[in-house]
């Protein structure tokens, strides 16, 4: 049974590499392939989770493979299975197979028919991923996919302003909530002094043992995992997120955001609930913030004029329900919870193209005024006030805006004194200077030399943040993001003495993603001088479609994708921040999250949206 596992990977990675090599044309082989995909899985779902039930239903934890070990460090792929596994295994192989018959006829003849395929398979992968994870590290490749995978389908209509626009917001939120996950894992290596395995939470002895004298530690983890489930689940302040998701393909829009990716907040809850459920201000919290989500977005949702928005706020209400059932301790309901409204969202959005339809003919040949209700009770000032906000959507998207990117963009904007000339001229230079530090350290006075790490980590963060800013040069914000990687490891060289190759793992990935990304940016200038700024959209996919995605991979390797072994040398260098230095934390892990986020900006307003040139068919800006 343990060693069966792998089929729940094996399959959709085996159904992914066998749609890249289909030819676009060939419509009815790719549907087959993801259509076959997704029946197998589904089958081996069903038959492993009765033999799982018929045999004790006992947990199993498989340790797969040790992909890096050294002296105190290992990163392993850790599998793991349970009820809360089973049922979204089931739910998620049961709404993909049927996502993938009716986009076999939705999608017939569209344009990006193989593309749609591509990216439903790799979601799938990282899907399953996900919910098999026995770890943090497992957990968070599949976390990855999930991101960037998303990204992709709300941007399916990639010759529109509004669904790219939309697509780079959402992915800006995803990595804003990956904070959490990142400063999670980093408490998690000092508080266990291992990568512990979701199996080891459910040792009540050892949870109590290690929180009994690090309580703080252990509130600062919980709060940490809050983040990134309140994020991922569109919970408050986030919410406004999942109604400008709904730009992709309305099956996409079933899949991710009304069923399967839109509650894996409520997965990372539920996993690592044996390790918060003792912390009684932290169950409070996550209950305060879903019966707060639950209220607000049921408002929102009562008065939207676009149906699939309508379905976005009222699931993401019934998921603030799912938050305070799980702070409750009934994870048995909550789970029940996720697969009603899974399923009922999905039926709801696919058939929402028909409702539409029905509704207006039905309001044209049957009208009848509308009748008395409890609202009417409230008093008027109350309902007019509750209903203006609610158009307004509670100010959900200025409140992000003026707590989180504003102030980001307005940092960036104070740093135009980093420019091209000065990175070659002060910066550079300055990092040679810390090598050489680096090499005499038992020189530099004690005092300095604590606050190097700090210092080296400020510097790189502010890149990012210049390079985020970036208006005019792709080149200058790209080479920023580069050189944002070697300040971080510098700065982490200065905290503690480690082996070399933990460097070198960091940094490969990114020496040659950084530099086949600035060729290729070198390329596009050249052919394109006139069109080649960070300032709009200009579509460059439509002519270089070869290079965009050759972009869109370094783009992913630059930014720490699982493709590299920058993603293993991520959490290695993070390894090596001492578990009092919170700073020294929050600057690396807002640098890599900036760092995405920049990166796919530059990639997205390069190649993507509608073409600058005017011999191109263009859509019209949507409201």
């Amino acid at each position: 049974m343990t060693s069966l596992l792998n089929i729940f990977l094996l399959i959709p990675l085996l159904g992914l590499i066998l749609s890249f090599l289909i030819r676009k044309e060939k419509e009815l082989l790719m549907s087959r392939i993801a259509f076959y995909t997704a029946g197998l899985t589904l089958v081996s779902v069903i038959a492993y989770s009765i033999a799982w039930i018929k045999l004790g239903h006992n947990s199993i934890n498989l340790k797969e493979v040790a992909i890096y070990t050294s002296k105190n460090y290992e990163f392993t792929v850790d599998l793991y299975f349970d009820k809360i596994t089973m049922v979204y295994l089931t739910v998620g192989a049961f709404l993909t197979f049927l996502i993938t018959i009716y986009s076999r006829y939705y999608l017939h003849r569209e344009s990006g028919y193989k593309r749609f395929f591509n990216t439903i398979l790799f979601f799938y992968l990282g899907y399953n991923l996900t919910v098999l994870s026995g770890n943090f590290e497992t957990l968070f490749i599949g976390w990855e996919i999930l991101g960037i995978s998303s990204f992709l389908l709300i941007a399916f209509y990639r010759d529109r302003y509004l669904p790219v626009r939309n697509a780079v917001k959402v992915f800006s939120v995803y990595r804003i909530g990956d904070v959490g996950i990142l400063l999670a894992m980093w408490a998690s290596h000092h508080l266990w002094h291992e990568n512990i395995t979701f199996a080891k939470l459910y040792n009540y002895e050892l949870v109590h043992e290690h929180l009994s004298g690090h309580t703080w530690v252990g509130v600062f983890i919980s709060l940490m995992i809050l983040i990134a489930a309140v994020a991922k689940s569109a919970q408050l302040p986030f919410s406004s997120w999942l109604a400008r998701a709904m730009e992709g393909p309305t099956t996409s829009s079933a899949i991710f955001y009304g069923s399967l990716s839109v509650h894996f907040g409520v997965f990372l809850l539920l996993r690592t609930m044996p390790f918060w459920e003792q912390q009684t201000s932290v169950r409070i919290l996550i209950g305060v913030v879903g019966v707060s989500t639950a209220i607000i977005t049921t408002l929102i949702a009562r008065v939207q004029s676009s149906m699939k928005s309508q379905i976005a706020y009222a699931s993401i209400a019934q998921i603030g329900i799912i938050f305070l059932e799980v702070a409750l301790g009934l994870d048995t309901l909550a789970l029940i919870h996720f697969a009603g409204n899974a399923g009922l969202r999905t039926y709801q959005l696919l058939v929402s193209p028909s409702a539409v339809s029905y509704l207006i003919r039905e309001q044209f040949y049957n009208y009848q005024p509308r009748t008395q209700d409890m609202e009417d009770t409230i008093p008027k000032r109350l309902e007019y006030t509750l209903y203006w906000l609610s158009v307004k959507e509670f100010f959900l998207d200025r409140l992000m805006n003026q707590l989180i990117f504003d102030p980001l963009k307005k940092a960036g904007r104070q740093l135009n004194f980093i420019n091209l000339k000065n990175v070659f001229y002060y910066f550079i230079p300055a990092y040679l200077i810390g090598i050489i530090l680096l090499f005499n350290e038992d020189k530099i006075p004690e005092i300095i030399h604590a606050n190097l790490p700090v210092v080296y980590a400020l510097i790189g963060l502010l890149m990012v943040l210049r390079s985020f800013t970036e208006r005019k040069s792709p080149i200058l914000a790209w080479l920023l993001i580069i050189l944002n990687h070697f300040w971080m490891a510098l700065a982490i060289s200065f905290n503690e003495h480690f082996e070399w190759d933990h460097t070198a793992w960091y940094l490969s990935g990114i020496v040659i993603c950084g530099a086949l990304g600035l060729l290729l940016l070198r390329k596009l200038r050249q052919d394109e001088s006139l069109y080649f700024d960070l300032n709009t959209y200009y579509g460059h996919v439509y002519e270089y479609p070869g290079m965009a995605f050759v972009f869109l991979i370094v783009s992913l390797g630059l930014a720490g994708f699982p493709i590299t072994p920058s993603f293993i040398g991520e959490d290695l260098i993070f390894s090596h921040i001492h578990d009092h230095q919170f700073l020294l934390a929050f600057f690396n892990s807002m640098g890599y999250i900036m760092g995405g986020i920049s990166i796919i900006r530059i990639y997205a307003r390069l190649f993507l949206g509608p073409h600058i040139k005017t011999y191109h068919e263009t859509p019209y800006k949507s409201s």
